[in-house]
C-alpha cells in the first residue's frame, strides 16, 4: 500500500489493529475476543494473562480461524532460554512474539525461529518511559536515541520489526537507520478524548498512521468501553483517515 513500500503490512486498517487482552481472567479475555469477532482478528496476550490457568487453550483458541496471535512475552534472559521459548512459540502457531534489545537475545530468537512465519519483534523503549525515566535508569541518551539505537541493532540481527511509540516517529527511524523495509509496532495509542493511564509517549490512532506505524497496539480504549466492538471501529476508522 501506499505509505507502506518495501514492508509487507496488511491489505486493511483492520488487519493493523492489534486489541490487547489485558483483562482480569482468560475467560474474560476469550469473551472479549469473541465479542470483537468481525471487527478484529489481531489479538495480544501480556505478562498479566501468560501465567493465568487456562492459558493454554486460550491461545490455541486465539490462532484458529484465521486469528492472529502477538505474544508480548517481552523476553529477556540467556540466549539458550530465549531460543527454547521461540521454539515453542512458533510450534504454538503465534505470528509475533516481543524479545528485548539485546543483541545476543534478539540473534537468537532469530535463529530459533527458523522457517516458522513467527515474526520477531524488538522492544525498544517502554511508552511508560520518558527521558527523565531513562535518566533515572543511568542511561545517558535521550528515549529517542535509545530507540533508534536498538533499532538499528534490530534490524542487524534480522529482526522482523521494533516496538515503538508514535512520538518516536516511525518514518524516521526508518530514514534514520537505512531500513524502510523495517514493521513498527506502536502501543500507547489513545483516541483524543481518551485518559493517558500510564503512558508517557503516545499519541492518537490518526497521528500514529500518519506518522508511519504499520501496526497499532490497543487496549484499555477498546477493552474498557462500554461498546468494545464500536470503540474498535471508531478506532480503525480514524487510521483509515490518515
Amino acid at each position: 500500500m501506499a505509505g507502506n513500500v518495501g514492508r509487507e503490512v496488511p491489505g486493511t486498517m483492520a488487519e493493523r489493529l492489534i486489541v490487547a487482552l489485558d483483562l482480569a481472567s482468560i475467560a474474560e479475555a476469550e469473551a472479549m475476543a469473541e465479542r470483537l469477532a468481525g471487527e478484529v482478528s489481531f489479538f495480544k496476550l501480556g505478562l498479566g494473562l501468560l501465567f493465568a490457568p487456562g492459558v493454554d487453550g486460550l491461545i490455541a483458541r486465539l490462532t484458529r480461524d484465521g486469528r492472529r496471535l502477538f505474544l508480548d512475552a517481552k523476553l529477556y534472559d540467556i540466549p539458550e532460554t530465549v531460543s527454547r521459548a521461540v521454539t515453542i512459540a512458533a510450534a504454538r502457531g503465534a505470528s509475533l512474539i516481543t524479545v528485548h534489545g539485546d543483541r545476543r537475545i534478539m540473534a537468537a530468537a532469530v535463529a530459533a525461529r527458523g522457517a516458522a512465519p513467527l515474526q520477531i519483534f524488538a522492544v525498544t523503549v517502554l511508552t511508560s518511559l520518558d527521558d527523565a525515566a531513562l535518566a533515572e535508569m543511568g542511561v545517558g541518551v535521550s528515549a529517542q536515541e535509545l530507540v533508534r539505537r536498538r533499532a538499528r541493532a534490530a534490524v542487524e540481527a534480522g529482526c522482523d520489526g521494533i516496538i515503538a511509540a508514535a512520538a518516536d516517529d516511525p518514518n524516521a527511524i526508518r530514514r534514520a537507520i537505512g531500513a524502510e523495509h523495517l514493521l513498527i509496532a506502536t502501543p500507547g495509542i489513545r483516541p483524543a478524548a481518551s485518559s493517558a493511564d500510564d503512558h508517557q509517549r503516545l499519541a492518537t490512532p490518526r497521528a500514529a498512521i500518519a506518522r508511519g506505524a504499520d501496526y497499532l497496539v490497543v487496549g484499555r480504549p477498546i477493552v474498557a468501553a462500554p461498546d468494545p466492538s464500536a470503540a474498535a471501529r471508531a478506532i480503525i476508522a480514524e487510521m483509515a483517515a490518515a
